[in-house]
């Protein structure tokens, strides 16, 4: 049977990128893009395209059916920063959206899920550095109350009913194809932004808040990657560690200075600093690596030159 695909929040950071890799490896007539409205965006115009709330089990259904889908990636959730204004529509999505696409695979209407996890899983009394695969998790934030309950569902419904769940904890991911989507580690989008269009930046977290964070790159290698991978090779169904670099808003600060020596940067820490200093510092991913083979690509160095590289062309 081919793979068809639907992505659930097709639109946001991580969905418009996946959705443009998996089209070129799959075929854009086998990946059907959704999001709760239409709008001008490539990922609407380059494909098929419907409108879907994740809420909704019957249109999602109905979408399965009408494609005849069998693998979905459910990338539709509200992030940390706007999950805090709102805490219980950001519940009431992070979650229903996981149990309608759970329930679909209980049925037999697909054969495989992708749902991301995040390090928000992770709270104040999680070991700061090279937090392992197995941990304390006393999340302090809604999204990270939402993602670790929904880790739980995905490992429950894998022993009860056999659903090929799979997933990864993201840390901060870093893109310049898609402006920040209210996140706390979207500081690291937005510095780049603003060094080359303002050429000062004022950061809401202080210069020595350490967080993991990841090239979109790698990121959306290993979501596919991880969905690749032969059953087998999936020990963990609840969410994989996932890792690739560590960094202050300092230390980026003086990578990005080595290409604009003027950028000057102020720190004005808001509420996302108590959020920041619930996660890790960094993240031991052996498992990932060990399983499935997960290797990242880009340090800070090369993310720096692809992320300036790249918004030289879109922004001046």
């Amino acid at each position: 049977m081919d793979t068809k695909i639907l992505i659930i929040g097709a639109c946001g950071q991580i969905g418009t990128e996946l959705t443009h890799q998996l089209r070129a490896i799959y075929g854009n007539e086998n990946v059907i893009a959704s999001d709760i409205r239409k709008l001008n965006h490539p990922v609407v115009n380059d494909g098929i395209f419907e409108v879907v709330n994740a809420l909704d089990y019957n249109q999602i259904q109905h979408l399965v059916e009408k494609y005849q889908i069998t693998d979905v990636y459910l990338m539709a959730a509200l992030l940390s920063a706007t999950a805090e204004k709102n805490p219980a529509f950001a519940w009431d999505l992070n979650m229903n959206s996981l149990f309608h696409v759970l329930n679909l695979a209980k049925a037999g209407w697909i054969k495989k899920i992708f749902w991301p996890s995040s390090i928000a899983v992770f709270g104040p009394t999680t070991p700061k550095n090279q937090t392992p695969q197995y941990t304390i998790m006393e999340p302090t934030t809604v999204y990270g109350i939402s993602k670790q309950t929904g880790e739980r569902w995905c490992e429950y419904y894998h022993q009860q009913y056999g659903v090929d769940v799979r997933s990864i904890r993201y840390p901060g991911l870093i893109s310049w194809t898609t402006p920040p989507g209210g996140g706390t580690t979207d500081y690291a989008v937005d510095i780049y932004y603003k060094a080359i269009s303002e050429g000062k930046y004022t950061c809401f977290l202080s210069e020595e808040t350490e967080l993991p964070m990841m090239y979109m790159d790698d990121a959306i290698r290993a979501t596919i990657e991880i969905m690749q991978a032969p059953a087998e090779k999936i020990k963990i169904r609840s969410s994989y560690n996932l890792s690739a670099i560590s960094f202050t808003p300092k230390q980026i600060t003086e990578e990005i200075q080595k290409h604009y020596p003027n950028f000057e940067v102020t720190y004005e820490p808001d509420f996302r600093q108590k959020i920041a200093d619930s996660w890790p510092n960094s993240v031991n991913d052996n498992e990932a690596r060990e399983d499935w083979n997960w290797k990242h690509q880009f340090d800070l160095n090369a993310m720096t030159f692809e992320m300036l590289t790249n918004l030289e062309k879109t922004l001046v």
